[in-house]
């Protein structure tokens, strides 16, 4: 698209207004925009006060030269073939009267004179253009600071609106919200505050930068900066635990087995940790050595306390740590603050008993393994108790395991050894049939009772609890099945895995009448339509 000027003898198209550069330039530096934006805004300011005093509907547009100042105002018509809009288009033959070579699609450019600004007009020129450079300045703030989240900034306490604290960075301000401070800690205006880029958005009222002190990850900046060794790779901090204000844990490791990850985190005399400290205002900070070995990893995050015995679970995700008993407070920790951060750094449940607690569960579980023992293969106590000191736990096991591993049990022969996996097997089948029958009474439907995953005991609870369908499996949450179910019967993932699995034959369903419309449509077309009086597949004469 070609401009085309047009001279006018009697109009001054062009005026110098030198000092336009010269505001441009102060305003580029003072808020730290680029001066080409600040022009574009003068130039639509000049442009909107254009519009305004020849009419809205002509296309005006107003150019300031960026090396002398310079500002041309002008009408731009667009030379077409058939005019739909007079204020902004013009014939070829009107254009060409005026410029023999125009052609379909140039701009016939016409000068307009210099704008004697009124009171309005400069108070409108004067918004648009503190509106644009506030968008430039907008912008240009939300590019600087997107790519920054998770660092460490420093500032100023601005105001405290509400609670929350608003702090200048120097070329933004951001929002500490009261939620993302440190408790009990008080702020004042002029404070120096240093915070962690926790967010940035992009919102109507222009990019919101969200602060915090709060973040695990805050304080994991800080031991970067103040630890060198850390900076430098060399230490790794794994995770972080943390009760703002109160107490936190850091898991650290090296990568240099010559270089020991506490020692330097600490440093001499514990300056380094101190200086976190005092940031964090006295927050106190436990630094222990991160393991590989999620036992030896626990042992570690319960510090100060000594640990006895760990016993995991690994499908439950669980973690059993037995202490002595003058330990048991020191591993609780303060409203249970040493146990919730060491399992918040270590990701595993933690039950703490002590060694007297352990041992008197110990005791009632293996009484009450060998009393189920005793009751459902007909034995005496000293053979129940052999088989529950072996590790058996129930009478499935005894069932399933192989001959020659009973045979192996002290005080056990071949004879011993089969007549207990044939009476557990009896026992199983006795029980099993029980459970059937009661599921019928129950009304639980076939197909249910044939979902695999499902035991017998199983059914009868989700019948006793009104799950007696398919379907009704299926509208259950993991959570939900397993509070129908006797303890231990199915884990969470367990459970949520039969539920997706019950659900597989909606899919199925969903995906069979999608293609049914098509597969009758097929039939439709394909077959000719009926004729009345002919036999079918017969022509009709």
């Amino acid at each position: 698209m070609k401009p085309i000027s047009r001279t006018s003898s009697d109009v001054e198209a062009v005026h110098a207004r030198p000092e336009l550069l010269q505001v441009a330039d102060t305003v580029a530096r003072d808020k730290n925009i680029d001066r080409d934006e600040v022009l574009d805004a003068m130039e639509q300011a000049i442009q909107k006060a254009g519009r305004s005093k020849y009419g809205h509907e002509h296309d005006i547009r107003a150019r300031i030269d960026r090396a002398s100042g310079e500002i041309t105002l002008a009408r731009y018509l667009e030379v077409v073939e058939a005019i739909e809009n007079e204020a902004t288009q013009v014939s070829l033959a009107t254009a060409a009267r005026r410029h023999p070579d125009a052609k379909i699609g140039d701009m016939l450019v016409d000068p307009l004179p210099p704008i004697d600004f009124g009171r309005i007009a400069a108070q409108t020129a004067k918004q648009v253009i503190v509106q644009k450079v506030r968008d430039a300045e907008r912008k240009r703030q939300y590019d600087e600071y997107k790519d920054r989240v998770g660092e460490i900034v420093n500032g100023l306490v601005k105001r405290i609106e509400f609670g929350n604290v608003i702090v200048d960075l120097g070329r933004a301000e951001a929002v500490l919200r009261r939620e993302e401070a440190i408790p009990r800690e008080h702020l004042n205006t002029g404070d120096r505050v240093r915070a962690y880029i926790l967010d940035v958005r992009e919102e109507v009222r222009g990019p919101q930068i969200f602060l915090s002190r709060t973040h695990p990850r805050f304080m994991a900046k800080l031991f970067s900066q103040e630890v060198p060794e850390i900076y430098e790779g060399i230490i790794e901090i794994k995770a972080v635990a943390r009760d703002p204000g109160s107490r936190a844990k850091l898991a650290v490791t090296s990568h240099d087995s010559s270089i020991d990850p506490v020692g330097p985190c600490i440093g001499m005399r514990g300056s380094r940790v101190q200086t976190v400290v005092g940031e964090l205002q006295g927050e106190k900070i436990d630094i222990i050595q991160w393991s590989p070995d999620p036992a030896t990893f626990v042992v570690n995050a319960l510090a100060p306390a000594e640990v006895a015995k760990v016993v995991l679970d690994e499908e439950a995700g669980r973690i059993e740590v037995v202490v002595p008993d003058d330990q048991l407070s020191l591993a609780i920790g303060r409203r249970g603050q040493n146990v919730r951060l060491a399992s918040q750094l270590t990701g595993w449940d933690i039950d703490i008993l002590t060694e007297e607690e352990e041992s008197q569960r110990r005791n009632e579980e293996f009484h009450a393994r060998s009393q189920t023992f005793i009751d459902a293969l007909n034995v005496d106590d000293v053979i129940a108790h052999l088989l529950v000191t072996e590790g058996f736990t129930d009478v499935e096991e005894i069932a399933l395991v192989p001959l020659e591993d009973l045979s192996e049990i002290e005080g056990f022969d071949e004879d011993i050894a089969t007549e207990l996996r044939e009476r557990a097997r009896g026992f199983i089948a006795s029980r099993d049939e029980a459970f059937e029958q009661r599921r019928r009474e129950l009304g639980v439907a076939d197909d249910l009772a044939t979902f695999p995953g499902l035991k017998p005991a199983v059914m009868v609870a989700l019948g006793e609890n009104g799950v007696k369908t398919l379907d009704d499996l299926a509208d259950l949450a993991g959570d939900e099945l397993l509070d129908m179910l006797p303890a231990g019967s199915l884990t969470l993932q367990q459970a949520n895995e039969i539920i997706m699995a019950a659900r597989a034959h909606w899919f199925e369903e969903d995906a069979a009448s999608e293609e049914t419309p098509g597969a009758a449509d097929a039939e439709v077309a394909e077959s000719p339509e009926p004729q009345l009086g002919a036999p079918h597949g017969e022509p009709r004469s």
